[in-house]
């Protein structure tokens, strides 16, 4: 089992606040994290899919009076949007006693719907953390191609070959569809939503078209804004925002889309060899959306990912915002030529980017001039941990 950075992260939380809340989809290693720390400690955990345990809890008060002093991890929470109000007054009852910290640990795999629910309930009382898939510095560097083609989910990523991480991924995709996704509520036909993420896979990293997408799939704009938004709800696509401050440019105002892991993308487009991956057109954007998903999961809390195009070619891949307002400009390139176009240098300007990246296929970390450097991505990774 690989040490999870998200675990210190989380530790950390449980130390200052009374409940935190860990988000990822389903089959991250949420649970196997909860559980790891919850054998440190006196804990119970409880997974709200399950019918018993939701019966433990029809009258929580009653309950969750008797395991004051330990953990509660309450995993898949969204499945009692009710109990949030409960977890108020618990936790309060709590901080009179004079326990603070380390009360609730609850897991959850619907970003949006679990925020709205508890963001009013439970404010100033809890921290989210998003946990991401496997990352490159959690692997090791040396495992970079074979993380990038099967993706970050640790039980693809681990699985004995390339044939069997592509079958749990293709398991993966069909539970989504047939069940998690109905589970939520949406009445979308499986094969329709199948098509569309299948759709923004062909488009890995490009521009948002909502138009083209609901001409292909016979639907209206506003059902694709629906679609996309339940995706991105669910922490399995990401909408990158374009950089929005006024420069004095024409800036391209539509968001760019990935399907956030990699090996996903691989899975809707069947390519479940290297050699299959790197003969397909999508290999640069597959690429590119890795490397974006890597850097900015190795980026300090806080920070704003965007990108940076303008109507005359100036282009950024990545724009990170960290805290302080210090602006890096990071360029992705699948090649071993540390050069950028002129439109980089024109986009760093516009910008006024305090440190410039090209993240490129080379082994070493090398200057280029005009203080840009060139250097693998496990460099770059690092180079953000370190801030």
């Amino acid at each position: 089992m690989y040490q999870r950075l998200t675990h210190q992260i989380v530790l950390s939380a449980l130390e200052s606040q009374a409940a935190v809340v860990l988000l990822g989809p389903r089959q991250v290693g949420k649970t196997t994290l909860a559980l790891d720390i919850g054998e440190q400690r006196p804990s119970v955990y409880l997974d709200l899919e399950r019918e018993g345990d939701r019966r433990i809890l029809t009258e929580p008060d009653l309950y969750l009076d008797e395991q004051v002093g330990k953990l509660v991890i309450l995993d898949e929470v969204q499945q009692m949007p009710d109990l949030f109000k409960s977890l108020r007054g618990q936790i309060d009852m709590r901080r009179r006693k004079g326990v603070r910290t380390g009360q609730f640990l609850l897991l959850g795999s619907a970003s949006n719907v679990l925020l709205h629910q508890s963001a009013e309930s439970l404010a100033g009382r809890v921290r989210y953390i998003e946990m991401p898939p496997l990352l490159l510095d959690e692997v090791g560097g040396d495992r970079l191609n074979e993380l990038w083609l099967r993706g970050g989910f640790p039980e693809s990523f681990q699985a004995d070959s390339d044939q069997a991480s592509m079958d749990w991924r293709r398991d993966f995709l069909r539970t989504y569809l047939e069940r998690d996704i109905p589970a939520l509520g949406p009445r979308i036909p499986a094969t329709t939503l199948r098509r569309f993420w299948t759709m923004l896979a062909h488009a890995q990293g490009g521009l948002l078209n909502a138009a083209a997408l609901a001409e292909g799939l016979g639907v209206s704009g506003q059902t694709i804004g629906r679609y996309l938004d339940l995706l991105v709800d669910l922490m399995l696509v990401r909408r990158l925002q374009p950089w929005h401050e006024n420069v004095g440019k024409r800036l391209v105002k539509s968001p760019k889309v990935f399907v956030r892991d990699s090996g996903l993308v691989h899975a809707l487009l069947g390519l479940e060899s290297p050699e299959s991956l790197l003969g397909h057109p999508v290999v640069g954007g597959s690429w590119e959306g890795f490397c974006i998903e890597t850097l900015i999961a190795a980026a300090p809390a806080g920070t704003l990912p965007f990108f940076y195009r303008t109507a005359a070619g100036a282009e950024l891949d990545l724009v990170l915002r960290l805290p302080g307002d210090e602006i890096w400009a990071i360029e992705i390139k699948r090649t071993t030529s540390p050069k950028v176009s002129r439109g980089f240098h024109l986009a760093v300007e516009d910008i006024k980017a305090d440190t410039k990246i090209l993240v490129y296929a080379g082994a070493r970390d090398v200057p280029v001039g005009e203080g840009l450097r060139a250097m693998p991505l496990a460099d770059a990774v690092a180079k953000l941990r370190a801030l």
